[in-house]
């Protein structure tokens, strides 16, 4: 007896995967982008840890605040649209049931099974039925608007930490050095866990966040320093 084929998908992460790497990473490159500007500006020391504490605390607040706001416009169409479907399938059951099976038969089905198939799953579930066939809403996929807001909030104040407690450690002269090498790495760290984690592969992943990373650093150093010498 063959043993049982077992897939493992990742689907069912995705809601709290992007959440949670959008969060770290704009903490990170937020973070040590606002501290290496301040420092390449000639701020002191306690200026720099001045900003870098008030950016992590509007960055965590701001994330929260739009990541609720962007995954509530989300869940209202979704609901939105589940009121809709509720409404035909209690007025119009026949021209639903056709249109489910039209849909089968434009994934493959011949349309006698298209409409055994479709007959099947509105006496099953009919709403849950069209709402994944026809409109691409899942349960695994739905809008979890506080969920989002909190994991957004809660991984952007752990990598906003990174960067402040760099900058807390290293001598204020080697904050424009120090602070990309250490967040770099930990965006690395990042994105290849990122991608393990969504089933792709690690090196892009890292890869990707650390173009980006450094870009962003490079530039905010850049202005810092022309700002700091024209002032």
């Amino acid at each position: 007896m063959r043993p049982r084929h077992r897939e493992t998908h990742v689907t069912h992460r995705i809601a709290w995967l992007r959440a949670a790497v959008l969060g770290a990473n704009d903490g990170i490159v937020s973070t040590a982008s606002l501290i290496v500007g301040v420092a390449a500006a000639g701020g002191t020391h306690t200026a720099v840890l001045t900003a870098a504490l008030a950016g992590l605390t509007a960055g965590a607040m701001s994330m929260a605040a739009g990541e609720y706001v962007s995954v509530s416009s989300q869940a209202d169409m979704e609901q939105a649209a589940t009121e809709t479907e509720k409404r035909e399938l209690a007025t119009e059951p026949a021209s639903e049931h056709a249109e489910l099976a039209n849909i089968y038969v434009q994934r493959g089905l011949t349309p006698d099974l298209a409409r055994q198939v479709a007959e099947q799953l509105m006496s099953h579930d009919a709403l849950d039925a069209h709402l994944r066939d026809e409109l691409g809403i899942h349960q695994t996929t739905r809008a979890r608007p506080i969920q989002a807001a909190l994991t957004s909030a809660l991984t952007y104040t752990a990598g906003a930490l990174l960067p402040l407690l760099a900058a807390i450690a290293l001598p204020p002269a080697q904050l424009v050095v120090g602070i990309p090498l250490v967040s770099l790495l930990v965006l690395a760290a990042l994105g290849a866990l990122a991608a393990r984690t969504g089933g792709a592969s690690a090196g892009v992943g890292a890869l990707r966040v650390l173009v980006w990373g450094a870009f962003a650093m490079g530039v905010t150093a850049g202005i810092g320093r022309w700002f700091g010498a024209i002032v």
